[in-house]
């Protein structure tokens, strides 16, 4: 089969996509892409989307993008029609281009956040922002012969007069996830601990910090990368501490090795409607990294994880932190939750996450 992978996604920024193309390839279509990236952030495109001005700046600098990505779709049909067209995350927009220049063409979206429902769990806009999301959402889920969703929750809140339409693919983790060497034992030294993200209320950064306040110092070493929303409220829960690095955020080419460094991954702990809904792209990258998981306790993490992680309430520090307390303590709990995460991750690689697509596809 031959894809088209189309649209103003940013794989360096979101790599769910590298993860679609990476399996479909592995599974023998032949995968080309039109890309040319936005530029802008998810949090940038909610903010620019909650008010009139923003929009319309938006607008401009989509319209500028458009028009080289024609040009390169246009290419590529100019050498054979492609048999579908795979539109990255955050193609609210793309799609309804990629309808107007492959109007008989099988059109897949990523469909991997709803705009609403997104701008709802950072706070962003009005009763009038929310009813124009919803029709933005709405509006892209119809284009779309095929949507992909990442879990059954998020399926749940396709219209049920499109849900014919959806599949599930788990986000799964890049392949150089994998291939990264997973840091040695510690040993009689410290558990290493990262976390990295966007700090939204999403990931509950602020509850890690609370947590890690709660702490002997000294007990665990913790790498916090990332800056944004929740940033300063989590610096201001950890305090002064010497145990605890910030880094403002690491190149993508370099954020396996520098995750699979630690002994221990941090997932989401945010209590949104949002955060009960997702697996979030960290827990498969640190999975497959080879560190331990430890995340909330909520069905899709559940259902993708089982016994291989260990899960706290949602939004309880004293839990998160009475788990790091357990693997530092705990050498051998530590062992073997770090091998059962790498070997659970071998259902993350993206061969495996794009069958249900493929399918969908063939029956197409």
């Amino acid at each position: 089969m031959r894809i088209l992978a189309f649209g103003t996604y940013q794989a360096a920024n979101h790599p769910r996509v590298t993860v679609l193309v990476e399996g479909l390839r592995a599974r023998g279509h032949r995968v080309v892409e039109a890309n040319v990236p936005l530029g802008l952030s998810t949090r940038d495109r909610v903010a620019m989307l909650g008010s009139r001005t923003g929009a319309v700046r938006m607008a401009v600098r989509l319209l500028s993008s458009w028009s080289r990505l024609a040009v390169r779709a246009l290419r590529v049909r100019a050498a054979g029609r492609p048999d579908a067209l795979l539109v990255g995350y955050m193609g609210h927009f793309d799609v309804w281009l990629a309808r107007a220049l492959f109007p008989r063409t099988t059109i897949v979206l990523d469909h991997l956040i709803f705009a609403a429902d997104t701008a709802a769990d950072r706070g962003v806009g009005g009763g009038v922002v929310q009813r124009a999301l919803r029709w933005l959402d709405r509006a892209a889920l119809t284009i779309a012969d095929v949507i992909v969703l990442d879990t059954e929750e998020h399926r749940d809140l396709v219209p049920a007069a499109l849900r014919s339409k959806a599949v599930v693919v788990p986000v799964g983790a890049p392949s150089e996830w994998s291939a990264v060497e997973p840091a040695p034992e510690p040993g009689d030294g410290p558990v290493r601990v990262v976390f990295f993200g966007l700090f939204t209320p999403l990931q509950g950064a602020a509850v890690i910090g609370h947590a890690l306040a709660g702490l002997p110092e000294g007990l665990v070493e913790v790498s916090m990368i990332g800056s944004g929303q929740d940033l300063d409220a989590t610096r201001a829960a950890v305090g002064d501490r010497p145990d605890v690095t910030w880094t403002p955020w690491v190149e993508a080419a370099d954020l396996p090795s520098v995750v699979a460094a630690h002994h221990v991954g941090l997932g989401v702990f945010g209590t949104t409607d949002k955060a009960l809904r997702v697996v979030p792209n960290k827990v498969y990258q640190c999975a497959a990294a080879g560190t331990a998981i430890v995340t909330s306790d909520t069905a899709p993490q559940r259902r993708m994880l089982g016994q291989d992680a260990l899960f706290v309430p949602p939004g309880d520090a004293a839990a998160l932190g009475a788990a790091l307390r357990e693997l530092a303590q705990d050498r051998d709990r530590l062992a073997a939750l770090r091998r059962a995460a790498r070997s659970r991750a071998d259902a993350f690689r993206p061969a495996a996450v794009v069958a249900p697509l493929e399918e969908r596809l063939a029956r197409r």
